[in-house]
């Protein structure tokens, strides 16, 4: 009997004899539909004259033809078959959706001004709903850094995970030894803060302000991304944060809890999971599970 050794299944070397190459034409993921335009780097499958895109190869995603291939090898050899689970690129698909809006928005100029098209692109100022792609990209980056530093043998963190049957996604996921932290990441102007209205004689409301824009609705997106994961990993506690990067954030105080989600800056939040170090959950067990109910999006 062959001894039961660990095999790891490189994503990539399995891709029908895939080829990483800049793409001459547009094209589309075959696994997460992702679309991508010509010159994107990607995995292109001879065999099959298909595409796979980075952020799936880096998860490990595999078709269910490889599955079974896997399944075979294991039941043949008697050994175990351990897929790597990358955390994911922070931001990755808001970057792609910036790109994506950015390449559209230069094609537009172009065709409005001719010849001169590629001088109107270059000194047109960017659209202020595509820049917001950006700005949202770089906060998930920056936080998402800050969460890798964290990670350790008592803390592993996924990010920019796809919902299945929906285009959200989740930001960050924190698996610790305490239970699972739901993470969105905003980079938002203006000074946070929490207003209470009503208490004794009309209903309590609480809402979240950002300077002056009224922020409440996000509290109710990280909750619904609660209950997501609440449902995949059961009993395990799971806790909701809302995390403003680079916002105006006093130099005392200044957190707050609303509807049990955390509103923090980087460095709270940090602080808050440094601290959930004790407890019986199995972070690697959780990690894995996450990883293959939220795919990379």
């Amino acid at each position: 009997m062959a001894d039961r050794t660990a095999v790891t299944v490189d994503s990539e070397a399995n891709s029908k004899s895939g080829k990483r190459m800049k793409l001459r034409y547009a094209g589309t993921c075959r696994l997460c539909g992702a679309e991508f335009a010509a010159k994107t780097e990607a995995i292109y499958e001879r065999e099959t004259k298909t595409v796979r895109c980075l952020e799936c190869v880096a998860s490990g995603q595999l078709d269910a033809e490889e599955v079974s291939a896997a399944d075979d090898l294991a039941a043949v050899l008697e050994v175990e078959v351990s897929l790597p689970l990358a955390a994911g690129a922070a931001g990755a698909s808001a970057r792609r959706e910036y790109e994506r809006r950015k390449a559209r928005d230069d094609a537009r100029l172009r065709e409005k001004w001719g010849r001169f098209g590629g001088i109107a692109a270059a000194f047109a100022d960017e659209k202020q709903s595509t820049n917001a792609w950006e700005r949202g990209a770089v906060g998930e980056e920056k936080l998402g850094a800050r969460l890798d530093g964290l990670a350790g043998d008592d803390l592993a963190v996924l990010h920019d995970r796809g919902i299945p049957g929906s285009r959200a996604n989740i930001d960050h996921l924190a698996i610790t030894r305490s239970g699972i932290w739901v993470i969105d990441a905003k980079r938002y102007k203006g000074r946070p803060e929490l207003k209470v209205e009503g208490g004794i004689l009309r209903p309590r409301s609480e809402k979240v302000l950002v300077g002056r824009r009224d922020c409440t609705k996000l509290v109710d997106g990280v909750l619904k991304q609660v209950d997501l994961v609440r449902a995949v990993v059961g009993d395990v506690p799971v806790t909701g944060a809302l995390c403003f990067v680079e916002s105006d954030w006093p130099m005392i105080g200044g957190a707050f809890t609303t509807r049990e989600v955390h509103v923090v800056w980087p460095k709270r939040l940090a602080k808050l999971l440094s601290l959930e170090c004790s407890g019986g959950v199995d972070v690697a067990r959780v990690h894995a599970t996450l990883a293959r109910a939220f795919p990379a999006a």
